[in-house]
């Protein structure tokens, strides 16, 4: 059975591990290097950047994971885990560290603060019909790499047209939270993904 880490260290660690399960997959939470060494699949959950960052420090786990990511290690990050999947940061904390991997430039915080948080049905290439997307406090994606995928954009309002998801080879990201909610395909479209590698 596939088994598909979630990296528990902060954020929507629950969320995710209920919908990964209701796919079939064995869902497990990732806290030590051990952990993330038995996992086919990780999600890097929603959550605050810097904190998420800073424990990943104190876990041991930065130099890991950017080692299972440049293995090849399939990775879904959302919200929070996009910025950390980033190798390029706008508007970071000072000294703000991330994993890596996905040639991308993201903006923190980008759609304003808390009150700022707003929903929208959006289209997702691989997924069938439109994705209802909440977004908090989220990021958007200032810049792609040429091997990077754009999978969905703002499709209304003064954000219009903001890239908000997208993939790399194993690695995919959205500024949303496709875990809040009982819609599943995102996470099925990531699945889907670790199965084939």
């Amino acid at each position: 059975m596939t088994t598909i880490g979630v990296l528990a260290l902060q954020g929507d660690v629950r969320e995710h591990l209920r919908t990964l399960t209701s796919l079939g997959v064995r869902a497990v939470p990732v806290r030590r290097r051990a952990e993330l060494d038995a996992v086919d699949g990780l999600v890097v959950p929603g959550g605050e950047s810097t904190t998420m960052a800073k424990l990943a420090r104190i876990f041991e786990l930065v130099e890991p994971l950017r080692e299972r990511v440049g293995d090849g290690l399939p990775v879904f990050g959302t919200c929070a885990g996009m910025i950390l999947l980033a190798d390029r940061i706008e508007d970071g904390a000072a000294g703000q560290e991330t994993i890596g991997g996905l040639d991308i430039t993201v903006r923190r915080n980008a759609f304003g603060r808390q009150v700022d948080s707003f929903e929208e049905d959006l289209h997702v290439t691989g997924v069938a019909g439109p994705v209802h997307a909440v977004f908090i406090r989220a990021p958007w994606v200032e810049q792609v790499g040429p091997d990077v995928e754009v999978l969905a954009r703002v499709e209304h309002g003064p954000a219009a047209d903001r890239i908000v998801a997208v993939r790399q080879g194993r690695l995919l990201a959205t500024s949303f939270h496709p875990e809040v909610g009982d819609d599943s395909r995102v996470h099925r479209l990531f699945v889907e993904l670790v199965a084939s590698t």
